[in-house]
């Protein structure tokens, strides 16, 4: 389930492993979340402004984290903490001193919705490939219950 969005200052895409990030954030963000769905990344270069001044040293990093409702803002902001590190480490040496990195963990607003979902299935009953038979669901120790169930992915 988890939706991640990464933007990042365009001068590091040659220089930002983003394999290896996804290798170590994923299972870190499922882990802390206790989501059992799969998670979903954007990496997006971005022109990069910091301040008024063009500065080819300086770079930005942001990630945003799209939840389910029901994570304590506790839970957020360690979440928050975690991946914080985690991009730092994965920044080239050479940037990561004059690297600028922030993240947001954020509820889905009860309009979210996702196809195919966990539940999706081949006309024959199979589940569509990538997908975990139907095992997804919801997870957080304090999730609300939520009117209509809309987790499926």
């Amino acid at each position: 389930m988890p939706h991640l969005t990464i933007d990042y200052s365009a001068q590091l895409a040659d220089a930002f492993d983003r394999d290896a990030l996804i290798k170590e954030l994923h299972p870190l963000v499922l882990t802390e979340t206790g989501s059992t769905g799969v998670c979903k990344t954007f990496f997006r270069p971005a022109e990069t402004y910091i301040g008024n001044d063009p500065d080819e040293a300086a770079v930005f990093v942001h990630a945003e984290i799209g939840l389910m409702p029901g994570r304590s803002e506790a839970l957020k902001a360690h979440l928050s903490d975690r991946v914080l590190g985690l991009l730092r480490r994965h920044l080239p040496a050479d940037r990561a001193e004059r690297a600028f990195v922030s993240v947001e963990v954020r509820d889905l607003t009860d309009s979210y919705r996702l196809t195919p979902t966990a539940r999706s299935s081949l006309p024959d009953g199979r589940p569509l490939a990538g997908q975990d038979s139907g095992r997804t669901r919801c997870a957080g120790a304090d999730q609300r219950p939520r009117p209509t169930p809309v987790c499926g992915s």
